[in-house]
C-alpha cells in the first residue's frame, strides 16, 4: 500500500530489531511468508530463538503497539508465548523459542518420541515435534539453526500414534454418541479424527506439519466435508462408518 515500507525493508528492519534483543541467538520467518503462499495482507510471523534468560520486557521496550505475553503465557508447552504486534501498519507476530527446549524436542523426534499438547485453534492438538518442523521449513534470517530431515523413527511412530488416535476417536463416537443421535458430538469427533488421520498420512510421507490450516487438504481427506454435510440423527451410525472407511483407506 502507498506509504508503507517495501516488504524487504520491513523484513530487514524487524529482523534487525529482534536480533538485538538480549539472549536472542537467531531469528526466523515462518508461516505463509516463509512458504511463499502469502497474500499481500498476510501476517508476518517471526520466531526468536533464545538461549538462557529471555525477558518479554525487552520486546515490549521496542515500543511496537500490540500485546506481548509472558513466557508460558500461551498455556505452556512447546508454544511458550509470543506477541501480536503492529509495525508500519502491518501485523507482526513473534513466537518465543527456547533453544534448549527446541534441541530437546529435536533429539526426541530423532528417536521417534513426541507428545501431543492441547492448543487453541488446533482440533487434534499439536505434536511437540512442531518446533522441529519449524526448523525444517522456516527461513532463517539471523544466526544459525539446524535444518533437520524428517527422521525415519518419527515417520513410523507418528503415523502409528495418530492413526490409532483417529481410530479410537471414531470408535467412541459411534458407541457413545451415534447410537443416541448426538449430531454435535459426532460432528466434532469426525472433524477431530480427520485431523488426526491427516497427521498420520503426512507423517508416513515424511512431510512436516506446523499447523492445521491446510492439513486436511494436504492429506487428501476433503471428502469428509460431504459426509459431515449430511449428518442427521438417523444417519449417524452409517456416516461414522463411512468416515472410518475413508480414513482407513488413507492411512
Amino acid at each position: 500500500m502507498p506509504g508503507m515500507l517495501p516488504d524487504q525493508d520491513l523484513l530487514d528492519q524487524v529482523t534487525r530489531r529482534l536480533a538485538e534483543l538480549p539472549s536472542v541467538q537467531a531469528v526466523a520467518l515462518g508461516g505463509s511468508r516463509a512458504a511463499g503462499t502469502h497474500r499481500p495482507d498476510s501476517d508476518w510471523d517471526f520466531s526468536v530463538y533464545y538461549r538462557g534468560a529471555f525477558s518479554p520486557d525487552s520486546l515490549r521496550a521496542v515500543g511496537w503497539p500490540g500485546e506481548v505475553s509472558e513466557l508460558g503465557g500461551w498455556g505452556g508447552g512447546v508454544f511458550n508465548g509470543g506477541a501480536w504486534l503492529q509495525f508500519d501498519g502491518r501485523s507482526v507476530d513473534v513466537h518465543y523459542r527456547d533453544l534448549d527446549e527446541v534441541e530437546h524436542h529435536l533429539a526426541e523426534a530423532r528417536a521417534g518420541r513426541f507428545q501431543i499438547e492441547r492448543l487453541l485453534f488446533h482440533l487434534a492438538g499439536i505434536p511437540t515435534y512442531v518446533v522441529v518442523a519449524e526448523l525444517a521449513v522456516n527461513q532463517v534470517l539471523h544466526g544459525e539453526l539446524p535444518r533437520p530431515e524428517y527422521p525415519d523413527a518419527l515417520r513410523r511412530s507418528a503415523a502409528d500414534r495418530w492413526s490409532n488416535e483417529a481410530r479410537h476417536t471414531l470408535s467412541y463416537a459411534r458407541s457413545a454418541h451415534a447410537v443416541h443421535g448426538h449430531v454435535a458430538e459426532c460432528a466434532g469427533a469426525i472433524a477431530t479424527a480427520t485431523c488426526q488421520a491427516a497427521h498420520a498420512v503426512l507423517a508416513a510421507r515424511g512431510e512436516w506439519v506446523t499447523n492445521e490450516k491446510r492439513l486436511v487438504d494436504r492429506a487428501g481427506l476433503r471428502e469428509v466435508d460431504r459426509i459431515l454435510s449430511g449428518l442427521t440423527p438417523q444417519t449417524l451410525p452409517s456416516s461414522v462408518d463411512e468416515v472410518v472407511s475413508l480414513l482407513e483407506a488413507a492411512v
